[in-house]
Parts: structure tokens; sequence; C-alpha cells
């Protein structure tokens, strides 16, 4: 009993480790969208700022060029880090799966465990009242 004890809490242990990565991925997920968003929002300032002078409209095209690429990168780590999440969604559902095929199994040698206390101790009050029946009839019949 104490081997299946053992599996749970180290099968348990590893799906908590594999959540906690799966909640840091989903945060870093959540950091690349809002640079994202930052990005453009910063892009947009910047067009407007471009619009306003000459000499500002002549270098937003290089700027442009870099915000673009930026823009392209986090993309691709965001897709990147995607995948990452998809796999440890994976990981976590594995893992329970693997943590409640102990615990059912461990529920399963409990309960086996206690339906034969159960019967044993059914069979000791059934021999116990047999015992006490036949010192009964044994003791009335001589006297």
């Amino acid at each position: 009993m104490k081997g299946l004890s053992t599996l749970i809490r180290y099968h348990g242990q590893l799906l908590d480790e594999k959540r906690r990565a799966l909640a840091e991925l989903q945060g870093l997920a959540d950091r690349l969208r809002q640079q994202l968003v930052d990005l453009g929002e910063e892009m947009k300032r910047e067009q407007a700022v471009a619009g306003t002078s000459v000499e500002s409209s002549m270098t937003y095209h290089n700027y442009a060029v870099v915000l673009i690429e930026r823009r392209e990168n986090l993309e691709k780590m965001i897709a990147d880090v995607d995948q990452q999440i998809v796999a440890a969604t994976n990981e976590v559902a594995d893992a329970f799966q693997e943590l409640k095929k102990y615990e059912i199994a461990k529920a399963n040698r409990d309960k086996r465990a206690e339906e034969e206390a159960n019967r044993r101790e059914q069979t000791e009050f059934d021999e116990m009242g047999l015992s006490i029946y036949r010192r009964r009839e044994s003791g009335t019949g001589l006297g």
C-alpha cells in the first residue's frame, strides 16, 4: 500500500511541475501578444508623427522596416510558444491520466482491503455467535 501512495505523491508532484510549466508558457504567450499590440500602437503613433513633418517622414521608412521586422519576429515567437503550449497541455493531460490511474488502483485496493476486513470481522462475529449458541445448547441440555 505504501508503494502506491509513493507513486501517487510522485505523480502528483510531476503533474504540478507540468502545470507550472504550462502556466509559464501561457504567461509568456500573453506577454508576447501584449508586446505585439504595443508595437502596433507604436507604429500608429509614429505614422501620425511622420505625417506632420517632412523630416520625420524621411526617417519613418527605415523605422517602419525595423518595426515590421520586430512584428514578424514576435509573430514567429508567438507561434513557437503556442506550439509549446499545445505540447505542454498534452503532457499535463498525460500526467493527469497517469496520476488518476494510480489513484484509482489505490482506491480499488483500499476498497478490497476494507471488504476483506469486514468479511473477516463478520466471520469472527458469526463464529462467536455460533460458539455462544453451542455453549447455551450444551449447558441447557445437561441441566
